[in-house]
Protein backbone atom coordinates (compact mmCIF):
# COMPACT_ATOMS: atom_id res chain seq x y z
CA UNK A 1 0.00 0.00 0.00
CA UNK A 2 1.11 3.27 -0.63
CA UNK A 3 0.65 6.26 1.93
CA UNK A 4 -1.30 9.44 1.13
CA UNK A 5 1.88 11.17 -0.30
CA UNK A 6 0.21 14.22 -0.46
CA UNK A 7 -0.30 14.30 2.89
CA UNK A 8 3.03 13.22 4.08
CA UNK A 9 5.21 15.47 1.67
CA UNK A 10 7.02 13.00 0.21
CA UNK A 11 7.75 10.43 -2.64
CA UNK A 12 7.15 7.10 -1.67
CA UNK A 13 10.02 4.67 -1.62
CA UNK A 14 10.50 3.27 -5.46
CA UNK A 15 11.69 -0.32 -3.92
CA UNK A 16 7.90 -1.55 -3.11
CA UNK A 17 6.80 -0.56 -6.75
CA UNK A 18 8.77 -2.46 -8.58
CA UNK A 19 7.32 -5.63 -8.26
CA UNK A 20 4.05 -3.77 -9.03
CA UNK A 21 5.43 -2.11 -11.65
CA UNK A 22 6.95 -5.16 -13.29
CA UNK A 23 3.24 -6.79 -13.71
CA UNK A 24 2.14 -3.52 -15.22
CA UNK A 25 2.10 -3.17 -18.82
CA UNK A 26 3.95 -0.15 -20.42
CA UNK A 27 1.89 1.06 -23.30
CA UNK A 28 4.00 1.38 -26.93
CA UNK A 29 5.04 5.17 -28.07
CA UNK A 30 3.12 3.91 -31.44
CA UNK A 31 -0.83 4.16 -30.59
CA UNK A 32 -1.94 2.41 -33.16
CA UNK A 33 -2.40 -0.64 -30.79
CA UNK A 34 -4.09 1.57 -27.74
CA UNK A 35 -7.47 0.67 -27.17
CA UNK A 36 -9.43 3.93 -27.81
CA UNK A 37 -10.70 5.54 -24.80
CA UNK A 38 -13.41 8.08 -24.06
CA UNK A 39 -11.79 9.79 -21.37
CA UNK A 40 -7.71 11.03 -21.53
CA UNK A 41 -6.50 11.78 -18.09
CA UNK A 42 -3.54 14.12 -19.03
CA UNK A 43 -0.77 14.35 -16.40
CA UNK A 44 2.75 14.11 -17.33
CA UNK A 45 3.78 16.07 -14.10
CA UNK A 46 2.12 13.17 -12.46
CA UNK A 47 3.53 13.46 -8.83
CA UNK A 48 3.37 12.33 -5.34
CA UNK A 49 0.73 14.89 -4.32
CA UNK A 50 -2.90 14.86 -3.88
CA UNK A 51 -3.62 15.48 -7.89
CA UNK A 52 -1.55 12.16 -8.84
CA UNK A 53 -3.78 10.65 -6.79
CA UNK A 54 -7.55 12.31 -7.49
CA UNK A 55 -6.59 10.95 -11.14
CA UNK A 56 -5.77 7.54 -10.33
CA UNK A 57 -9.31 7.54 -7.99
CA UNK A 58 -10.96 9.15 -10.97
CA UNK A 59 -9.47 7.04 -13.55
CA UNK A 60 -10.64 3.94 -11.87
CA UNK A 61 -14.19 5.10 -10.70
CA UNK A 62 -14.58 6.34 -14.66
CA UNK A 63 -13.77 2.10 -15.67
CA UNK A 64 -15.96 1.49 -12.74
CA UNK A 65 -18.89 3.20 -14.28
CA UNK A 66 -18.04 1.53 -17.76
CA UNK A 67 -16.10 4.51 -19.09
CA UNK A 68 -13.21 3.64 -21.42
CA UNK A 69 -10.19 5.75 -19.23
CA UNK A 70 -6.44 6.48 -20.16
CA UNK A 71 -4.07 8.30 -17.97
CA UNK A 72 -1.27 9.71 -19.83
CA UNK A 73 1.91 9.60 -17.29
CA UNK A 74 5.68 10.20 -18.00
CA UNK A 75 7.30 6.74 -17.33
CA UNK A 76 9.40 7.98 -14.37
CA UNK A 77 6.17 9.27 -12.25
CA UNK A 78 4.02 6.28 -11.67
CA UNK A 79 3.91 6.51 -7.77
CA UNK A 80 0.39 5.79 -7.59
CA UNK A 81 0.77 2.93 -10.16
CA UNK A 82 0.01 0.13 -7.93
CA UNK A 83 -3.40 1.76 -7.19
CA UNK A 84 -4.76 1.83 -10.69
CA UNK A 85 -7.40 -0.33 -12.11
CA UNK A 86 -6.23 -2.94 -14.47
CA UNK A 87 -9.49 -2.00 -16.61
CA UNK A 88 -7.47 1.55 -17.16
CA UNK A 89 -5.25 1.90 -19.81
CA UNK A 90 -2.28 3.45 -18.78
CA UNK A 91 0.06 5.13 -21.46
CA UNK A 92 3.46 6.11 -21.13
CA UNK A 93 5.08 9.38 -22.72
CA UNK A 94 8.78 9.82 -22.92
CA UNK A 95 9.23 13.08 -23.65
CA UNK A 96 11.85 14.94 -21.75
CA UNK A 97 10.27 18.66 -22.24
CA UNK A 98 6.92 20.23 -22.89
CA UNK A 99 7.57 20.54 -26.76
CA UNK A 100 8.44 16.73 -26.81
CA UNK A 101 5.22 15.75 -24.58
CA UNK A 102 2.78 18.54 -26.83
CA UNK A 103 4.01 16.37 -29.98
CA UNK A 104 3.74 13.11 -28.17
CA UNK A 105 -0.14 14.04 -26.89
CA UNK A 106 -0.63 15.45 -30.39
CA UNK A 107 -0.37 12.14 -31.90
CA UNK A 108 -1.98 10.55 -29.53
CA UNK A 109 -5.02 12.27 -29.51
CA UNK A 110 -5.24 11.91 -33.48
CA UNK A 111 -5.39 8.48 -33.40
CA UNK A 112 -7.70 8.30 -30.63
CA UNK A 113 -9.93 10.82 -30.38
CA UNK A 114 -11.26 10.65 -27.23
CA UNK A 115 -14.21 12.37 -25.74
CA UNK A 116 -12.36 14.10 -23.24
CA UNK A 117 -9.38 15.53 -22.04
CA UNK A 118 -8.50 16.69 -18.63
CA UNK A 119 -5.66 18.16 -16.68
CA UNK A 120 -4.88 18.98 -13.22
CA UNK A 121 -1.69 20.83 -13.15
CA UNK A 122 -0.48 24.33 -14.69
CA UNK A 123 2.10 22.94 -16.98
CA UNK A 124 0.44 20.06 -18.19
CA UNK A 125 -2.92 22.66 -18.92
CA UNK A 126 -0.95 25.00 -20.89
CA UNK A 127 0.36 21.59 -22.83
CA UNK A 128 -3.03 20.10 -23.69
CA UNK A 129 -4.20 23.66 -24.55
CA UNK A 130 -1.38 24.21 -27.21
CA UNK A 131 -3.04 20.70 -28.49
CA UNK A 132 -6.02 21.86 -28.57
CA UNK A 133 -5.43 24.81 -30.86
CA UNK A 134 -3.37 22.74 -33.12
CA UNK A 135 -6.13 20.47 -33.46
CA UNK A 136 -8.91 22.82 -34.29
CA UNK A 137 -12.10 21.46 -34.16
CA UNK A 138 -11.54 17.81 -33.48
CA UNK A 139 -14.70 17.08 -31.64
CA UNK A 140 -12.51 16.40 -28.03
CA UNK A 141 -13.77 18.71 -25.39
CA UNK A 142 -10.62 20.10 -23.05
CA UNK A 143 -11.43 20.48 -19.23
CA UNK A 144 -8.93 22.21 -16.75
CA UNK A 145 -9.32 20.53 -13.19
CA UNK A 146 -7.71 23.23 -10.39
CA UNK A 147 -7.48 21.58 -7.19
CA UNK A 148 -6.19 24.63 -4.83
CA UNK A 149 -7.10 28.31 -3.69
CA UNK A 150 -5.63 29.85 -7.02
CA UNK A 151 -6.10 33.43 -5.93
CA UNK A 152 -5.12 32.87 -2.45
CA UNK A 153 -2.15 30.38 -3.45
CA UNK A 154 -0.88 33.49 -5.65
CA UNK A 155 -1.06 36.08 -3.05
CA UNK A 156 1.23 34.35 -1.43
CA UNK A 157 3.45 33.01 -3.63
CA UNK A 158 3.95 36.11 -5.91
CA UNK A 159 5.47 38.48 -3.39
CA UNK A 160 5.60 41.45 -6.31
CA UNK A 161 2.50 43.16 -7.98
CA UNK A 162 4.08 43.17 -11.30
CA UNK A 163 4.92 38.98 -10.97
CA UNK A 164 1.13 38.84 -9.57
CA UNK A 165 -0.36 40.60 -12.23
CA UNK A 166 1.87 38.50 -14.75
CA UNK A 167 0.81 35.31 -13.60
CA UNK A 168 -2.90 36.20 -13.43
CA UNK A 169 -2.81 37.90 -16.90
CA UNK A 170 -1.48 34.13 -18.69
CA UNK A 171 -3.85 32.29 -15.97
CA UNK A 172 -6.95 33.89 -17.48
CA UNK A 173 -5.95 33.37 -21.10
CA UNK A 174 -4.89 30.02 -20.59
CA UNK A 175 -8.47 29.19 -18.94
CA UNK A 176 -10.26 31.22 -21.42
CA UNK A 177 -9.04 28.47 -23.82
CA UNK A 178 -10.80 25.22 -22.07
CA UNK A 179 -14.49 23.80 -22.67
CA UNK A 180 -14.79 23.62 -18.81
CA UNK A 181 -13.23 24.63 -15.82
CA UNK A 182 -13.55 22.01 -12.41
CA UNK A 183 -13.14 23.50 -9.05
CA UNK A 184 -13.23 21.08 -5.94
CA UNK A 185 -14.80 23.54 -3.71
CA UNK A 186 -17.13 26.09 -3.77
CA UNK A 187 -15.19 29.15 -2.40
CA UNK A 188 -12.02 27.23 -4.66
CA UNK A 189 -14.58 28.00 -7.38
CA UNK A 190 -15.38 31.62 -6.37
CA UNK A 191 -12.02 32.66 -5.48
CA UNK A 192 -11.31 31.14 -9.23
CA UNK A 193 -14.15 33.01 -10.83
CA UNK A 194 -12.52 36.73 -8.94
CA UNK A 195 -8.89 35.35 -10.16
CA UNK A 196 -9.75 34.93 -13.92
CA UNK A 197 -12.65 37.32 -13.78
CA UNK A 198 -14.82 34.80 -15.23
CA UNK A 199 -18.61 33.82 -14.69
CA UNK A 200 -19.28 31.84 -11.53
CA UNK A 201 -21.44 29.68 -13.21
CA UNK A 202 -18.69 28.44 -16.03
CA UNK A 203 -16.99 26.44 -13.06
CA UNK A 204 -18.59 23.61 -11.99
CA UNK A 205 -17.77 22.57 -8.11
CA UNK A 206 -17.37 18.73 -8.34
CA UNK A 207 -16.13 16.69 -5.31
CA UNK A 208 -12.62 15.23 -4.74
CA UNK A 209 -12.94 11.43 -5.12
CA UNK A 210 -10.79 10.98 -1.90
CA UNK A 211 -12.66 7.89 -0.16
CA UNK A 212 -11.67 4.81 -1.57
CA UNK A 213 -13.74 1.58 -0.60
CA UNK A 214 -10.59 -0.04 1.21
CA UNK A 215 -10.34 2.94 3.49
CA UNK A 216 -11.99 0.80 6.52
CA UNK A 217 -9.60 -1.69 6.14
CA UNK A 218 -6.08 -0.15 5.77
CA UNK A 219 -7.50 2.25 8.97
CA UNK A 220 -7.99 -0.80 11.13
CA UNK A 221 -4.80 -1.94 10.77
CA UNK A 222 -2.57 -2.30 13.56
CA UNK A 223 0.85 0.05 13.94
CA UNK A 224 4.29 -0.40 16.13
CA UNK A 225 3.96 2.91 16.98
CA UNK A 226 4.23 3.17 21.08
CA UNK A 227 2.11 6.20 21.27
CA UNK A 228 -1.05 5.02 19.33
CA UNK A 229 -1.00 1.80 21.89
CA UNK A 230 -4.32 1.46 23.86
CA UNK A 231 -4.10 3.04 27.17
CA UNK A 232 -1.93 5.76 26.35
CA UNK A 233 -2.44 9.44 26.50
CA UNK A 234 -4.69 11.16 23.79
CA UNK A 235 -2.13 12.11 20.45
CA UNK A 236 -3.18 14.86 18.53
CA UNK A 237 -2.40 14.73 15.28
CA UNK A 238 -0.92 16.63 12.07
CA UNK A 239 -0.46 15.81 8.39
CA UNK A 240 1.39 17.46 5.46
CA UNK A 241 4.19 18.03 3.57
CA UNK A 242 6.39 20.48 6.07
CA UNK A 243 6.44 23.52 4.84
CA UNK A 244 4.42 27.19 4.68
CA UNK A 245 1.03 26.19 3.30
CA UNK A 246 0.27 24.09 6.01
CA UNK A 247 1.76 26.29 9.26
CA UNK A 248 2.78 23.74 11.22
CA UNK A 249 4.26 26.13 13.90
CA UNK A 250 1.00 27.27 15.19
CA UNK A 251 -0.44 23.71 15.38
CA UNK A 252 2.84 23.54 17.88
CA UNK A 253 1.99 26.66 19.67
CA UNK A 254 -1.09 25.87 20.25
CA UNK A 255 -0.27 22.25 21.01
CA UNK A 256 1.99 23.87 23.76
CA UNK A 257 -1.05 25.68 25.43
CA UNK A 258 -3.28 22.69 25.36
CA UNK A 259 -0.40 20.47 27.13
CA UNK A 260 0.15 23.14 29.87
CA UNK A 261 -3.72 21.72 30.76
CA UNK A 262 -3.61 18.11 29.76
CA UNK A 263 -1.22 15.08 29.42
CA UNK A 264 -1.45 14.94 25.93
CA UNK A 265 1.01 14.18 22.61
CA UNK A 266 1.37 15.37 19.01
CA UNK A 267 2.17 13.98 16.34
CA UNK A 268 2.83 15.68 12.52
CA UNK A 269 3.42 12.85 9.45
CA UNK A 270 5.17 14.27 6.23
CA UNK A 271 8.67 15.14 5.27
CA UNK A 272 10.06 18.64 4.06
CA UNK A 273 12.00 22.09 4.66
CA UNK A 274 10.95 22.64 7.77
CA UNK A 275 11.59 19.07 9.67
CA UNK A 276 14.50 20.98 11.62
CA UNK A 277 12.57 24.39 12.57
CA UNK A 278 10.10 22.24 13.25
CA UNK A 279 12.11 20.21 15.84
CA UNK A 280 13.92 23.57 17.16
CA UNK A 281 10.30 24.90 18.13
CA UNK A 282 9.31 22.17 20.13
CA UNK A 283 12.70 22.80 22.00
CA UNK A 284 12.09 26.03 22.55
CA UNK A 285 8.76 25.70 23.46
CA UNK A 286 9.34 22.99 25.96
CA UNK A 287 7.72 20.01 24.46
CA UNK A 288 9.74 18.21 22.54
CA UNK A 289 9.14 14.64 24.84
CA UNK A 290 5.72 15.02 23.58
CA UNK A 291 5.93 15.86 19.84
CA UNK A 292 7.06 13.25 17.66
CA UNK A 293 7.64 13.49 13.70
CA UNK A 294 7.69 9.70 11.87
CA UNK A 295 7.97 11.51 8.48
CA UNK A 296 6.63 9.03 5.90
CA UNK A 297 4.79 6.29 6.59
CA UNK A 298 2.84 3.77 4.60
CA UNK A 299 -0.16 3.96 6.07
CA UNK A 300 -1.21 6.92 7.22
CA UNK A 301 -5.32 5.82 7.61
CA UNK A 302 -3.69 3.35 10.32
CA UNK A 303 -2.17 6.27 11.84
CA UNK A 304 -5.22 8.95 11.61
CA UNK A 305 -7.80 6.30 12.90
CA UNK A 306 -5.89 5.42 16.36
CA UNK A 307 -5.13 9.19 17.15
CA UNK A 308 -7.59 11.46 19.49
CA UNK A 309 -7.74 14.55 16.77
CA UNK A 310 -6.96 15.57 14.03
CA UNK A 311 -5.93 19.36 12.93
CA UNK A 312 -5.46 20.95 9.64
CA UNK A 313 -3.57 24.10 10.48
CA UNK A 314 -3.43 25.47 7.25
CA UNK A 315 -3.03 29.25 5.29
CA UNK A 316 -4.55 28.20 2.25
CA UNK A 317 -5.49 24.31 0.51
CA UNK A 318 -7.86 23.74 -2.32
CA UNK A 319 -10.19 21.01 -0.44
CA UNK A 320 -7.94 19.32 1.90
CA UNK A 321 -8.04 15.65 1.15
CA UNK A 322 -6.67 14.58 4.46
CA UNK A 323 -9.84 16.43 6.50
CA UNK A 324 -12.00 14.14 4.35
CA UNK A 325 -9.90 11.44 5.95
CA UNK A 326 -9.54 12.19 9.41
CA UNK A 327 -13.81 12.34 9.26
CA UNK A 328 -14.29 9.07 6.86
CA UNK A 329 -12.00 7.26 9.68
CA UNK A 330 -14.10 8.61 12.69
CA UNK A 331 -11.25 10.89 14.53
CA UNK A 332 -12.80 14.50 15.24
CA UNK A 333 -11.51 17.72 13.62
CA UNK A 334 -10.51 20.87 14.19
CA UNK A 335 -9.35 23.38 11.00
CA UNK A 336 -8.47 26.85 10.66
CA UNK A 337 -10.95 28.88 8.25
CA UNK A 338 -8.22 29.22 5.44
CA UNK A 339 -9.23 28.98 1.97
CA UNK A 340 -10.43 26.95 1.12
CA UNK A 341 -12.22 23.88 1.79
CA UNK A 342 -12.46 23.03 5.38
CA UNK A 343 -15.88 25.19 6.05
CA UNK A 344 -17.32 23.49 3.35
CA UNK A 345 -16.11 19.78 4.45
CA UNK A 346 -17.57 20.56 8.02
CA UNK A 347 -21.12 22.62 7.25
CA UNK A 348 -19.94 26.12 8.40
CA UNK A 349 -18.47 24.25 12.07
CA UNK A 350 -21.65 21.49 12.62
CA UNK A 351 -18.98 18.66 11.74
CA UNK A 352 -15.98 20.20 13.62
CA UNK A 353 -15.07 23.56 15.09
CA UNK A 354 -13.51 26.22 13.14
CA UNK A 355 -10.50 28.59 13.91
CA UNK A 356 -8.66 31.79 12.18
CA UNK A 357 -5.58 30.82 10.56
CA UNK A 358 -2.65 31.58 12.12
CA UNK A 359 -4.33 32.12 16.04
CA UNK A 360 -2.83 29.49 18.08
CA UNK A 361 -4.72 30.82 21.14
CA UNK A 362 -8.18 29.88 19.32
CA UNK A 363 -7.06 26.55 17.67
CA UNK A 364 -5.58 25.26 21.30
CA UNK A 365 -9.17 26.39 22.58
CA UNK A 366 -10.86 24.30 19.99
CA UNK A 367 -8.98 21.50 20.13
CA UNK A 368 -9.28 21.34 24.19
CA UNK A 369 -13.01 21.13 23.87
CA UNK A 370 -13.05 18.66 21.05
CA UNK A 371 -11.14 16.55 22.82
CA UNK A 372 -14.01 16.89 26.20
CA UNK A 373 -16.61 16.68 24.32
CA UNK A 374 -15.78 14.36 20.61
CA UNK A 375 -18.32 14.21 18.15
CA UNK A 376 -19.44 9.88 17.45
CA UNK A 377 -17.42 8.18 14.89
CA UNK A 378 -20.71 7.61 12.85
CA UNK A 379 -22.00 11.11 12.82
CA UNK A 380 -18.39 11.84 11.20
CA UNK A 381 -18.51 9.49 8.68
CA UNK A 382 -21.84 10.87 7.32
CA UNK A 383 -20.09 14.36 6.62
CA UNK A 384 -18.09 12.81 3.85
CA UNK A 385 -19.99 10.22 2.50
CA UNK A 386 -20.38 12.77 -1.12
CA UNK A 387 -16.62 12.25 -1.40
CA UNK A 388 -16.55 8.73 -2.43
CA UNK A 389 -14.97 7.77 -5.34
CA UNK A 390 -18.43 6.47 -6.50
CA UNK A 391 -20.22 9.10 -5.87
CA UNK A 392 -17.09 11.62 -7.29
CA UNK A 393 -16.67 10.30 -10.61
CA UNK A 394 -20.18 9.86 -11.49
CA UNK A 395 -20.60 13.62 -10.80
CA UNK A 396 -17.78 14.05 -13.35
CA UNK A 397 -19.18 11.92 -15.93
CA UNK A 398 -22.43 13.60 -15.70
CA UNK A 399 -20.59 17.09 -16.36
CA UNK A 400 -18.84 15.37 -19.31
CA UNK A 401 -21.96 14.30 -20.88
CA UNK A 402 -20.73 10.87 -20.67
CA UNK A 403 -22.99 9.49 -17.97
CA UNK A 404 -25.40 7.57 -19.69
CA UNK A 405 -22.39 5.32 -20.60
Amino acid sequence: MIGCAECLGRRPSTAPLRDVIKNLTVRPTSFDFVTPSQICLFIPSFGDGGVGRTFVHLANGFSAHGVATSLVVNQANIVFANRLDPSVERVVFHGRNDLALEQELQKYLSTNRPSVVMTGQGRDDVIALKVKKKLRDSGIKFFLRVGTSLGARTERKHRFWWSRWLFQYRQRRLFSQSDGIIANSHDAAADLSAFLDVPLERIRVLPNPTVAPDLPDLAHRPVDHPWLQPGGPPVVMGMGRLGRAKDFPTLLRAFARLRRERVCRLMILGEGRQAEKLKNLAVELGIQNDFDLPGFVDNPYAFLAKASLFVLSSLWEGCPNVLIEALAVGTPAVATDCPSGPREILAGGHYGRIVPPGDAEALAEAMAATLDNPPPAEFLREAVRTYTIENSSRAYLEFFGLSHA
